[in-house]
């Protein structure tokens, strides 16, 4: 969704450093894109959202984005130290900030991909997405549209001979031998490279699976 909408860029978010004003995030640059994370209060890593997870993994480095004069953020609403805690785990160097009862277009719903305009001290949401629209950061997407098989999904109409689709769990959740799983001793796929990612006795958290 494309749009206009001016907000107050001084409303406070919670990162490293404390409260700071949303203005922050842009660090000096006119323009900001947030990815906004998911978060199961009182989870622990392995039952954080999967699809967030993948996303946000491949937006580690920005510096693409920088050199053009964009800034990159993370929020989340989850409270602070847990929100640290998992940043840690994952080894994100992206800054990341609680958004946890702050209003929308700053805080709100989560699993958008958003991009924001500072004009001075005035703060405009200018895009937002979710879903599918959040496939543009995950530049391996691109990569297997281009393979023989492509993705895999359940939905495609594979023709004869091909390997039959599957669902989105086989790029979102496995278990430690890399078998895409929604069951007990899963995590998302990005985890398992991290140090201490061990098999898990439960996913963690509650309402199933994103």
């Amino acid at each position: 969704m494309t749009t206009t909408l001016e907000f107050d860029g001084t409303v406070e978010v919670v990162g490293p450093d404390g409260p700071v004003p949303f203005l922050d995030l842009f660090r000096g640059r006119e323009e900001l894109v947030v990815h906004k994370h998911m978060w199961y209060d009182g989870a622990p890593h392995q039952g954080q959202c999967e699809g967030c997870t993948m996303t946000t993994w491949q937006l580690r480095d920005t510096v693409h984005l920088e050199a053009r004069g964009v800034s990159s953020a993370v929020v989340t609403t989850g409270r602070w130290d847990e929100v640290a805690a998992y940043v840690a785990f994952m080894g994100y160097s992206r800054p990341w900030y609680s958004v946890r009862d702050v209003a929308e277009p700053v805080g709100g719903a989560m699993g958008y991909l958003t991009c924001f305009l500072r004009d001075v001290d005035r703060t405009f949401l200018t895009y937002s997405t979710t879903g599918r629209g959040n496939e543009p950061v995950a530049g391996s997407f691109g990569l297997l549209d281009r393979t023989p098989y492509g993705r895999g999904e359940a939905w495609e109409d594979e023709p004869e001979g091909r390997p039959e689709g599957d669902h989105a769990c086989w790029y979102w959740r496995s278990d430690a031998d890399g078998n895409a799983t929604w069951g007990p001793t899963s995590r998302p796929v990005p985890q398992w490279p991290r140090p201490g990612a061990t098999p898990v006795q439960t996913l963690g958290r509650h309402g199933g699976h994103s």
